[in-house]
């Protein structure tokens, strides 16, 4: 195996060689830190972190003690969404004159839902950028989730206003692809009660909080038991959470049809089961989603609009 690894390493020199040597004149790297635990930073960010001349922080406090844990003692500079534009110029100039500098939020990957974005545009135009990739948030939970991940959209935080919100939700009803929001503890109850009211009660959805952390929990079901649990499970509004909904269903051409038959089949099971295990064997006979069998079963008890 050493051997193996040795000779790879000659193959691939670019890939084994430590950050300081691989980057010259001037380098910015994007390094993902860990979102909860910190046996999840790479060797490869580590060594990037201590080699790196100036390490661009969202909140120096923050990462100060995560390179006080390892022992680096890289200097920090602080670069966060109220200072970004005008610590642009500087950070690139130095990077022009061949400083190695490195890029960290306080937690996960940069840029995604976090500051960065202006840095390295700018810097791209004239030096190299390179990726350290590790934890994100989004991509953990949707790794347990259960949902399709094949496509899906990356939403971040939606508006902090219950308007504002509400018609950003109306605008993604029909989304086919899984949606993936994060949000804060304190609006975890609100959001789940518009997801419930602008998608349906019966949407599939995962609510991931605290990921990698003690108190990891992920919470799994329909909009509606997701809105009740937030009623009474006082630990959804503790910790950053992760918010994974399943898409729409198509509901047109070939799809029509399939749900007639659907529905033909839930209405023969509802009228001798319950509604939980007339929607598991429905959902096993057809090879629909859970979350969409719910969603009709519960339109068929419900019946016609009057």
């Amino acid at each position: 195996m050493r051997r193996f690894l040795r000779a790879g390493c000659r193959r691939a020199t670019f890939a084994c060689r430590p950050p300081s040597i691989v980057s010259a004149p001037g380098t910015l790297f994007v390094v993902a830190t860990p979102i909860g635990n910190r046996g999840d930073l790479t060797d490869r960010a580590r060594e990037t972190l201590a080699s790196a001349v100036l390490i661009a922080a969202e909140d120096t406090r923050h990462t100060g003690q995560l390179l006080a844990q390892l022992g680096i003692r890289t200097p920090l500079v602080a670069l966060h969404e109220h200072n970004e534009a005008a610590r642009v110029e500087e950070l690139v100039g130095r990077l022009v004159q061949g400083a190695l500098i490195a890029l960290v939020s306080d937690a996960g990957t940069p840029l995604i839902s976090d500051p960065g974005y202006r840095l390295v545009a700018a810097a791209a135009a004239g030096v190299a950028v390179v990726p350290v990739p590790g934890a994100c948030a989004a991509i953990a939970a949707l790794s347990v989730a259960g949902l399709p991940t094949d496509r899906f959209v990356f939403e971040g935080f939606l508006p902090p206003r219950a308007t504002a919100r509400r018609a950003r939700l109306a605008a993604l009803v029909t989304e086919p692809r899984t949606l993936v929001f994060y949000e804060a503890p304190h609006r975890v109850a609100e959001t789940l009660a518009d997801l419930a009211a602008t998608f349906g009660a019966g949407r599939h959805a995962v609510l991931a909080r605290e990921l990698t952390k003690l108190h990891e929990t992920v919470y799994r079901g329909p909009l509606a038991d997701l809105v009740d649990r937030a009623g009474t499970d006082p630990n959804m509004a503790r910790g950053e959470a992760v918010l994974v909904v399943a898409g729409a269903a198509d509901e047109s051409g070939e799809g029509a049809a399939d749900l007639e038959r659907l529905d033909r089949l839930l209405a023969g099971l509802l009228a001798g089961l319950p509604l939980s295990q007339a929607v598991d064997l429905a959902s096993e006979v057809t090879g629909e989603r859970r979350n969409r069998v719910y969603e009709r079963a519960l339109a068929l008890k419900r019946g016609p609009a009057g």
